[in-house]
């Protein structure tokens, strides 16, 4: 398998890879014809910010399966686009964690002491002692907008030096705020109370230009803004203007609106505007981090089928993915067992899980439910990826429903589903917890190994039906794997279920469909 990395990646990770056995071809910075013409054959991608991974790139990638950003950000990653064809976007948000904390509270200590601002005028041969007057960190409240991982960890650092933390965070639990020594405020307060400010939040049209004109105003005079996330959060022009008239006494951004900024950005004429060129995570030890994390990631998506650190599909963990396979295996055979029983177009589909599945991770398990359903009736490739949005795009609306009563059975997934105004329904459980079972087909109370090529037949029950069918399948040389036959009630309806590990041919099923006790005669292919 090939693995294009694009951007520069430390040699560690692309060491890792290459004993893992991929052929793994680096080269940044490619003109767009030759990316184009790279991704053409490449099962994988890893990226940093420098490669736009568009809907156009990913149209050219024949092969591809995975696009790894070595690092937190997805910017320049369309990850809608890559859902849509099927491929798995997974990053490492956690690789420079302490990096971004600690360059987040450089800058802060560079501001506060205008330490670039005296480095360049002593090195100009100037001694303006009075000139550089700084301010203690000592009793400052930190107000941090976003308490993620780097957030949490600048918390520490900051109580570390004396700060007090403020934070505004909707996600985040008030008894972890509480561990952490942080007052959690809304957001309005953190603006109205904090000393200095740091964003630590994604880029998301909810947070474009949070630090505007108008919230400006309702801050202190002689704030401090930090921008170490992403450019966009802090509207320029505006900061420019409270920068100019010192409410804002002073600013620090590593990250641009637009990157690499240009050399005629206001911002740049400002002596209280200090600033980095996007070196935030720019440590040997974060990214060496990003570049094992990825390739990690990476070899475990392909050589295990372990999708940690994607953002498009539900991450199995490694330690929880060896119990929840089984159930995967069992949840996407249920599927395909369900879509090929019933008639006309999907319209509800509703997954009930009970007893002991209800308690594990259940959100891959439903992607492999809807996965199951649309693979036998879709021309284009569906997955783990793309499985919710083809599901969405069809009309189907999905349920879960979780249970602790599992009936007779220590787990059960049930699979119901609407088509054509009908319903229908399959459950099935694990044997031993490993081995998959289907235990009920619509009414029917049955014991099935859910594999191979099944026919069933819903028949009337009377005697001969049995012998009938056997006799056709003899005179076809089709043999028989496994058969069952389940009654609704004596002298009533019968489902007839044959295994084979040979395709049912058509003259075959027209042969059994011709007796008068035949109710009808479906196929279901599980291979």
């Amino acid at each position: 398998m090939k693995i294009l990395v694009s951007d520069s990646l430390s040699k560690q990770g692309v060491e890792l890879l290459e004993k893992a056995g991929f052929t793994v071809v680096v080269k940044s910075k490619m003109p767009k014809d030759e990316l184009f013409k790279e991704i053409k054959d490449a099962d994988g991608l890893i990226v940093r910010s420098g490669t736009k991974v568009t809907e156009e790139l990913l149209a050219a990638a024949d092969k591809l399966k995975v696009v790894g950003r070595a690092g937190s950000g997805l910017d320049n990653v369309d990850t809608p686009a890559a859902t849509r064809r099927g491929i798995v976007v997974m990053n490492t948000p956690g690789g420079n964690t302490v990096t971004t904390a600690e360059h987040t509270l450089s800058m802060i200590c560079a501001m506060s002491r205008r330490i670039p601002q005296a480095t360049a005028s002593t090195k100009g041969g100037k001694w303006e002692k009075d000139k550089f007057m700084g301010v203690e960190l000592y009793n400052k409240v930190l107000g941090i907008v976003g308490v993620g991982q780097i957030g949490s960890h600048l918390t520490k650092l900051a109580h570390g030096i004396g700060m007090r933390v403020i934070a505004y965070d909707p996600f985040l639990a008030s008894d972890r705020a509480e561990r952490m020594g942080v007052e959690m405020v809304d957001l309005h307060d953190l603006f109205r109370r904090a000393d200095i400010i740091s964003v630590h939040t994604p880029l998301t049209p909810e947070t474009k230009g949070i630090i505007n004109a108008q919230t400006i105003a309702t801050m202190k005079p002689g704030v401090m803004i930090v921008n170490c996330a992403r450019g966009g959060i802090v509207h320029e022009g505006d900061l420019f203007d409270a920068l100019k008239n010192k409410h804002v006494a002073a600013a620090a951004f590593d990250v641009f609106e637009e990157e690499p900024v240009k050399a005629e950005n206001p911002l740049l004429t400002l002596d209280n505007f200090i600033c980095t060129p996007h070196i935030g995570a720019q440590t040997t030890e974060a990214q060496e981090n990003v570049a094992v994390g990825i390739a990690e990631q990476i070899a475990d998506y392909f050589k295990k089928g372990i999708a940690r650190g994607a953002v498009n599909i539900p991450s199995v963990s490694p330690e929880l993915l060896p119990r929840l396979q089984p159930y995967l295996s069992l949840a996407e055979q249920l599927g395909k067992l369900q879509t090929q029983l019933c008639e006309g177009g999907l319209e509800h589909v509703t997954v009930e899980y009970s007893g002991e599945v209800a308690g594990l991770s259940v959100a891959p398990l439903t992607i492999a439910v809807l996965k199951g359903l649309l693979t036998p009736v879709m021309e284009a490739p569906v997955n783990y990826v793309n499985a919710p949005i083809v599901a969405k795009e069809r009309g189907i609306e999905v349920k879960e429903i979780r249970s602790s009563d599992a009936g007779d059975f220590t787990s059960l997934i049930r699979v119901r589903v609407e088509a054509g105004k009908v319903s229908h329904q399959v459950a099935g459980t694990l044997y031993h917890k490993k081995d998959p079972r289907v235990v009920e087909i619509d009414q029917f109370k049955v014991e099935v190994v859910p594999e191979g090529n099944m026919l069933l037949i819903h028949n009337i029950d009377r005697p001969g039906v049995i012998g009938m069918v056997g006799k056709v399948l003899g005179d076809e040389s089709i043999n028989i794997v496994r058969m069952q036959c389940a009654l609704e009630k004596r002298g009533g309806n019968a489902l007839l279920i044959i295994g084979s590990d040979q395709v049912f041919p058509g003259t075959v099923l027209n042969a059994i469909k011709s007796n008068q006790h035949i109710l009808s005669v479906k196929v279901a292919n599980l291979s």
